[in-house]
């Protein structure tokens, strides 16, 4: 017979225990940092997001068409590096953060969260529901949160530890290189299919809206654009391939490094018994970490580089997150909360001991 392994949940010392009055405190200066950017929103962020849109489009148009010259190794280089930086920028700056409604309050089609459809093969439903609403309301909380480890990987000590997750830091690899199909299935929960925690009829049912996605995708890519390039439908292919490679390292790279870093913490169900406002800004700070960098580094992450802050306030523009940044640290630093910051170097590196230290099972 099974029994039930009690589990320690690491504390980080960085963070102090707060009382409920504390939380309270924590909650209602948090929520008047928001408010006060929330006040002040108006052309210059409409504007900023249309200059992002268009800054995307040229781009991707750019780079599609040195990529018709693509037997010329400049050409394809060229062409490949401005598609890759028009689909990152696509997926972060613009499709994570619309989809978030940070643009909501501007009434304009292409900036309407509900309905922005985005340019990977996962659709944005599925997106909406295990990002918007799983990720974000239950973060890090074993057992709720599906970010964790995307049911691949064991980057916690918290985490059941299973012979599989050996090979963690190989597969780790190909995962990177492939994150964007990793997004597509994760909300077809193809482990709890495996256990019989969720039907079959289920998953097939979901299955179909993201079949037409992957198809429309890959065609896109790989079928139309190569075959209207004619005798460079080689380097049109070619460059398509790298530049969903890149997109998809450069994402794994910057989420990784906002939840899976040294002092990230994870939680159980039972902190969700009666939690309030200040507890649920807690657990976001306390599951969440930033990375430091230039403006358009920030840009380039969709100032995803600025997690703790996004963690907190999805709903507002991102690129109001470094004003805000400042601000939220002080708070952190008054309450005794640890305001996790570093460069990209020094949290991936430490990402990178995770996947290799709990692919052995390590209990701390």
């Amino acid at each position: 017979m099974n029994m039930p392994v009690k589990i320690e949940y690491f504390k980080n010392p960085k963070n102090g225990e707060l009382t409920q009055s504390q939380l309270d405190d924590l909650a209602r200066e948090l929520d008047a940092i928001k408010q006060e950017v929330l006040d002040d929103l108006g052309e210059k962020d409409a504007k900023y997001i249309r200059r992002v849109y268009s800054t995307i489009r040229y781009a991707s148009i750019a780079g599609r068409a040195c990529l018709f010259a693509g037997w010329f190794p400049p050409a394809w280089v060229l062409g490949t590096g401005l598609l890759g930086f028009a689909k990152i920028m696509e997926n972060m700056e613009l499709g994570h953060n619309v989809m978030h409604g940070q643009y909501d309050w501007m009434n304009d089609p292409k900036f309407h969260g509900p309905s922005y459809e985005w340019d990977i093969v996962g659709t944005a439903d599925n997106w909406r529901q295990t990002h918007n609403y799983k990720h974000h309301t239950y973060t890090n909380i074993k057992g709720m949160d599906d970010d964790i480890g995307y049911g691949l990987l064991r980057l916690f000590p918290e985490q059941r530890w299973k012979p599989g997750y050996l090979l963690q830091p190989i597969y780790s690899i190909p995962f990177c290189l492939l994150f964007q199909w990793g997004v597509a299935i994760q909300n077809l929960e193809i482990g709890k299919v495996w256990k019989g925690r969720k039907s079959k009829e289920q998953a097939k049912e979901e299955w179909q809206p993201m079949q037409k996605k992957i198809g429309k995708q890959l065609f896109k890519d790989y079928v139309f654009f190569p075959l209207i390039a004619g005798p460079a439908a080689l380097p049109v292919f070619t460059g398509n391939l790298v530049a969903n490679g890149i997109r998809n390292i450069w994402t794994f790279s910057i989420i990784f490094c906002g939840h899976f870093t040294k002092d990230v913490e994870v939680f159980p169900k039972s902190v969700l018994e009666n939690e309030s406002r200040g507890h649920w800004y807690m657990r976001q700070i306390r599951g969440s970490s930033n990375l430091t960098g230039s403006e358009a580094f920030h840009i380039l992450t969709g100032h995803l580089s600025h997690q703790i802050e996004h963690h907190l306030y999805p709903d507002v523009p991102a690129r109001r997150y470094r004003q805000m940044a400042p601000k939220v640290e002080a708070v952190c630093k008054k309450y005794g909360l640890n305001y996790n910051n570093a460069s990209l170097v020094k949290q991936y590196g430490s990402v990178l001991k995770r996947i290799v230290k709990y692919a052995f099972p390590f209990k701390k």
